[in-house]
């Protein structure tokens, strides 16, 4: 929010023509928060992930949620009960454009193909965002919400709750210390898919529900006719509107390591892609859905020009193979997923979000001397720090996940979908699949230019088209 904010207006100004003026909060009592210093909050998705969202955000004494947006009625209506007061839309473009002078920051929890041009219509308005992960659908659409972050000079978190986790900090405490020494390789996994992937285009013709806007909620994606098959929640796993078991849990779980090692973006990558989904397709359908499982290597280079730092992700139960230092009974991970960092002197184990960070074998978290606390817990959480950054202006507080740390962050996940989306290209006539387009290729990566040297064909993966109607803004 800019320094000549509604809210700073409103707080500094008279009201002589209403006969008083705003009362001091110290007048008040303590706790109790004038209206003038509240946040102002819209919400753009506010069933499911959005409805819980929003919860949070309204624990807050310094919250009001003054405006919702969602293209179903039928998901809208336990956030329409819990803030009565706000005023409903379908189309958040409607919503900015009425409202955005009673908003000063929006959340947005909607499928992840709405997630760029929902976030960067808000901070081209000057709103703080709150944007779900994975911050965007493409590589591309990273990248330019990061450049608008910095451009409009707003407050931004993605919702990756475990980047304000004790156990990240924890784990870099661990790190810091030289316990592992130096980290050469690093897994990561998670148990998702747990939704359909991997199965044919649905097919049908089914009547709208009256409560539905079918076509606000295929947003930029190509129009298709109306199938109860993608929603409410099962659009992860198809590529128009998801991003699959990569998208929706590796902002969760690889966290630790983008966030502890020194890396930023990839040089190469490569993956294998469960067989069962190749079989079942034959050569007159489209390849629509995300994969059942999958493992996905990514090569960093590290920003200290000390050597290349080796990662892999596995999905869909997939797990890479157990430490020797882990006893047989041990868990390896928790049942959403795990991480494991290899260094020269040792391997240290987490939980999906970052939890629970331990030395294998485990027995050394009693036996070695442990560093002590020396970075800063979010007490207050994931949600409520971003609240509070809001309350005190852009460049007065940080976020755990600010879009600077996020759009990079997302943009090196993605480069694993475009992996797989590469690794079932068909031939050029649309029948079948060739050598030349199908195989475990080693994609080479130049960052900078956001562009596949080696496979001009994967470069497809790296921007969608919009269908008309809709833009990136920026």
């Amino acid at each position: 929010m800019k320094n000549n904010s509604r809210r700073k207006f409103i707080r500094n100004s008279s009201m002589a023509a209403a006969g008083f003026m705003i009362v001091p909060r110290h007048v008040l009592g303590k706790g109790f928060v004038a209206p003038s210093d509240k946040l102002n909050i819209a919400g753009i998705g506010v069933g499911g992930k959005g409805k819980s969202d929003l919860a949070e955000f309204a624990k807050s004494p310094n919250v009001n949620i003054v405006a919702l947006c969602d293209v179903d009625d039928r998901e809208a209506a336990t956030s329409r009960k819990n803030f009565e007061k706000a005023t409903y839309y379908k189309d958040f473009r409607e919503m900015l454009a009425k409202e955005h002078k009673n908003i000063d920051a929006v959340s947005v929890s909607t499928p992840d193909n709405i997630h760029a041009v929902a976030t960067m219509a808000a901070m081209q308005l000057g709103k703080h965002v709150y944007t779900q992960k994975p911050l965007t659908h493409d590589i591309y659409e990273a990248r330019m919400l990061t450049e608008a972050a910095k451009k409009y000079k707003v407050v931004t978190q993605m919702g990756n709750q475990g980047g304000s986790g004790d156990g990240v900090r924890r784990a870099k405490e661990i790190f810091d210390a030289g316990l592992i020494g130096d980290v050469h390789t690093a897994h990561a996994w998670t148990n998702r898919p747990v939704w359909p992937q991997g199965i044919p285009t649905p097919t049908g013709k089914f009547e709208v529900p009256k409560e539905l806007d079918w076509d606000l909620w295929q947003g930029p994606a190509k129009a298709i006719d109306y199938n109860p098959a993608y929603l409410p929640f099962n659009w992860r796993g198809w590529w128009a509107y998801g991003t699959g078991a990569l998208g929706d849990m590796a902002c969760h779980i690889m966290d630790p390591i983008y966030r502890i090692l020194p890396i930023l973006y990839p040089d190469s990558v490569e993956c294998s892609v469960a067989t069962i989904w190749r079989e079942m397709w034959n050569d007159t359908q489209n390849i629509d859905a995300c994969p059942p499982s999958s493992i996905i290597y990514l090569n960093y280079p590290r920003t200290d020009g000390k050597g290349n730092i080796k990662v892999s992700w596995h999905d869909g139960g997939l797990l890479p193979q157990r430490p020797d230092e882990l006893l047989p009974d041990e868990a390896f991970g928790n049942w959403d997923g795990g991480v494991l960092f290899v260094g020269t002197k040792g391997k240290l184990l987490m939980d999906c979000y970052g939890a629970r960070p331990r030395l294998l074998p485990t027995r050394l978290m009693q036996e070695e001397k442990l560093p002590p606390e020396t970075i800063k817990r979010v007490t207050e959480g994931h949600y409520l720090q971003w609240v509070n950054a809001c309350m005190s202006g852009y460049g007065n507080a940080k976020t755990s996940s600010p879009f600077e740390y996020a759009g990079p962050f997302t943009e090196s996940i993605l480069i694993g979908n475009l992996a797989i989306r590469s690794w079932m290209i068909r031939n050029p006539d649309g029948k079948g699949w060739s050598d030349k387009y199908l195989g475990r290729k080693k994609l080479l990566w130049d960052a900078q230019n956001m562009k596949i040297t080696n496979f001009d064909e994967a470069n497809q993966f790296v921007k969608r088209d919009y269908r008309e109607g809709w833009s990136l803004g920026h």
